[in-house]
This record gives structure tokens, C-alpha cells and sequence, in this order.
């Protein structure tokens, strides 16, 4: 307890040291393109520092992980300081905030509640939500700004909370063969596009009922694309061969080659 105690302490003492440089950094005395920064011009920053928080945990990189989640915390404590310069709220508001909230949706670790696991959990973080808000829809809340095929995934979730889902993942395999055919016999360019979107959605719901985040993995086979084709450039250019002056049947024997390399 004394050792966790320490370690806290520690751990705050150096976070109050960070505080200190950004403060310094936006003072009169500071940077001048800190102290020009805004919520607003912060944006995309932010949004770019935590696409390198997703590349180094694919990568398993710790080293990379501590110095992005560096990058985060700075970016989070920017717009704090902002805040805080404006008169709206502290760094000390948000810490509040987080921590009410993970109290108050967490009643099975602070409360009597009983979970079955973590399922239940979730079905109560979002009852939880949902009244907080005063939503009426069990869609609400879920942002349109994310990317297609996590926004597909999170009104799934949302909608097979309420009962609106496939019994099991055959259902959902179903109708990906239904959708196929569907795309197939599509006469017009519209069409296709209608049909391909609705094939996208299914197969987010196969991924769903198998457990897979599909963002995930459509970033896993993106990125073993990429290694692959890479490999094959390599290769290509060791044989004295360039790629664009090659038939299918032979890019497809380069691609096996690389395939077999990552073995």
C-alpha cells in the first residue's frame, strides 16, 4: 500500500512538472506559436496524435506507445490550459469530470450492482449514458464523424442492445450471401454502390458477432497488403524486373513468394 501510495506521488509530482512547461509555454513569455493556438486550430493535431497512438500499438511498440501517449497528454492539457486561460475550466475540472463519471457508470465497482460480466456491463454503461442525456433513441449519441465502418459497428452494438440483432453469426453470413447477389445483378452504377454499402454494412455485423473490431482488422490486412507488395517490389527489382512489365499469373507467384515470407 505504502509502495502504490509512493508511486502515486511520484507519478503526480512529474505530471505537475508537465503542467509547468505548457503553462510556461503559453505565458507572455513563451512560445509564440503556442500561446497562438486555439481549440479550434488544436483539432487536427489532436486527431493526428492519436492515429500514432493506434500505429504503435499495432506495431507493439512500447517505446513508440509512451512517447504518442506523451503527445496525447500534451495535446489534452493544451486545450486545458486554453480553457482555463479563457475562464471556462480547469485541467483540474476535466480530472473531476472523468472521475465522476467513472464512478457513477461504474455501480458494480462502487455500488451494490451485480454484472454477469462484461457484457452487462456495457449494456449498463449505455442505460446509464442514455439517461444522463436524456436520449430517446438507443442510436443517440453514436457520432457520425467517425470512420464508415466504426460507425457502422457502434449502431449495430447500440441497435443489438435493444434485441435488433442476428441470433448467431450464421444469420449475419446469410445475408452477406444474399447481399452478394444482390450486388452482382445491381443494373446501374447507383445501384452497385447502394449494394456494396449494404454488403460493407453485413459483413461489419459477421465481424461483430465473431468478436472482431473491423477497423481493426481492415487496418491489419491493409497493412500485411502493403508488406507484401513491398516485398515484392524488392524482389522484382533484385531479378533485374520492374512489376508493371509482368503478367497476373506471374504477380501472383511474386505475391505467394512474399506471402510465404512472413512466416
Amino acid at each position: 500500500m505504502a509502495e502504490s501510495a509512493a508511486r502515486a506521488a511520484d507519478d503526480i509530482a512529474r505530471l505537475a512538472a508537465l503542467v509547468d512547461v505548457v503553462r510556461r509555454l503559453r505565458s507572455p513569455k513563451g512560445c509564440p506559436w503556442d500561446r497562438e493556438q486555439t481549440h479550434a486550430s488544436l483539432r487536427a493535431t489532436m486527431l493526428e496524435e492519436a492515429y500514432e497512438v493506434l500505429e504503435a500499438i499495432d506495431e507493439k511498440s512500447m517505446a513508440k506507445l509512451r512517447e504518442e501517449l506523451g503527445d496525447v497528454l500534451l495535446q489534452v492539457l493544451m486545450q486545458a490550459e486554453i480553457a482555463e486561460e479563457a475562464g471556462d475550466f480547469s485541467l483540474g475540472d476535466v480530472a473531476d469530470a472523468v472521475r465522476e463519471k467513472l464512478v457513477r457508470r461504474h455501480p458494480h465497482v462502487f455500488g451494490d450492482t451485480q454484472v454477469s460480466g462484461s457484457a452487462e456491463v456495457l449494456r449498463n454503461w449505455d442505460a446509464l449514458k442514455a439517461k444522463e442525456y436524456g436520449r430517446e433513441s438507443a442510436l443517440d449519441g453514436v457520432q457520425r464523424s467517425l470512420p464508415a465502418l466504426q460507425w457502422a459497428w457502434s449502431l449495430q452494438r447500440r441497435a443489438a442492445n435493444v434485441g435488433f440483432d442476428w441470433r448467431d453469426v450464421d444469420g449475419a453470413l446469410d445475408k452477406v450471401r444474399e447481399e452478394l447477389d444482390e450486388l452482382r445483378e445491381a443494373p446501374t452504377l447507383e445501384a452497385r454502390e447502394a449494394e456494396f454499402g449494404d454488403l460493407l454494412f453485413t459483413m461489419v455485423n459477421v465481424a461483430r458477432k465473431l468478436g472482431i473490431n473491423p477497423e481493426d482488422a481492415l487496418r491489419g490486412s491493409t497493412g500485411r497488403f502493403e508488406a507484401r507488395f513491398r516485398t515484392m517490389e524488392l524482389q522484382a527489382r533484385a531479378d533485374g524486373r520492374a512489376l508493371a512489365d509482368m503478367e497476373i499469373e506471374e504477380l501472383d507467384r511474386y505475391w505467394e513468394v512474399a506471402k510465404r515470407k512472413e512466416v
